[in-house]
């Protein structure tokens, strides 16, 4: 396998580990998942992985069902961890190093996150599962996800997703809706697209940390990004 990059992080959709149940893991898809991971960490791509938390409860769905927003967003970050401890049981299962941090204190469930022993676990071969967002709340798991990229010194961000790419309006709802292969974080922002909210991509595009969206639900594609295959939709400066 070609590699492209070195480093990468990987933000992961927690509905997507749903799969056809409508709530919770998937067993079958989280294995995928590890077996496409593995695969790439195999051919020494150092991966560093974020989930969402979606599939079990969203901080904002709360607050709209009563719930106090801090409280709200601090129950998604609980869900992104034990989404975090499944994948991580998962590649262990398969003979893959993993190893969970979590952005507040939380031992032995994970490691406290530090951008070093990270770094130092990716190293060694390790996946690094970075849990708990930023730990704090009114952010999102993509702006933890930004975050992290940028702190372990990731050479691209990954944004698996059920969609295989950036479309001008949802493809799931509108069948007219056509694909970018490439667009600027300007562009996402002008044209209102939802990629990322803006808060993450802000912070991509300060930091030029490109950003490739696309479909993880379907057996080698993360391979063939890593591999610099036209895959997805590249979101980066011109």
């Amino acid at each position: 396998m070609r590699k492209k990059y070195d480093r990468v992080l990987l933000k992961l959709s927690g509905e997507s580990l749903m799969g056809k149940q409508g709530y919770g893991i998937d067993t079958e898809r989280l294995n995928s998942y590890a077996m496409q991971i593995d695969e790439v960490v195999s051919e020494g791509i150092q991966v560093g992985i974020v989930i969402g938390g979606g599939n079990i409860f969203r901080g904002l769905t709360g607050t709209s069902r009563g719930f106090d927003r801090v409280m709200g967003d601090q129950m998604g970050m609980l869900a992104t961890v034990i989404n975090s401890l499944a994948l991580c049981s998962a590649l262990r299962s398969i003979g893959r190093g993993a190893r969970v941090f979590t952005a507040v204190n939380m031992y032995p469930i994970g490691e406290h996150y530090s951008k070093w022993r990270a770094i130092e676990a990716l190293k060694r071969g390790e996946v690094a599962i970075i849990a708990g967002g930023t730990g704090n709340p009114f952010f999102t798991t993509d702006t933890g996800s930004a975050l992290r990229a940028v702190e372990i010194e990731a050479g691209v961000m990954l944004k698996g997703t059920r969609v295989d790419g950036v479309y001008t309006a949802d493809p799931e709802k509108d069948p007219t809706a056509t694909k970018f292969d490439f667009i600027t974080y300007d562009e996402v922002y002008n044209r209102g697209l939802k990629v990322m909210d803006l808060t993450a991509t802000a912070l991509c595009k300060e930091n030029k940390m490109p950003i490739i969206v696309f479909d993880m639900d379907t057996p080698g594609n993360l391979a063939r990004v890593l591999a610099g295959e036209e895959v997805g939709t590249l979101v980066a400066v011109k």
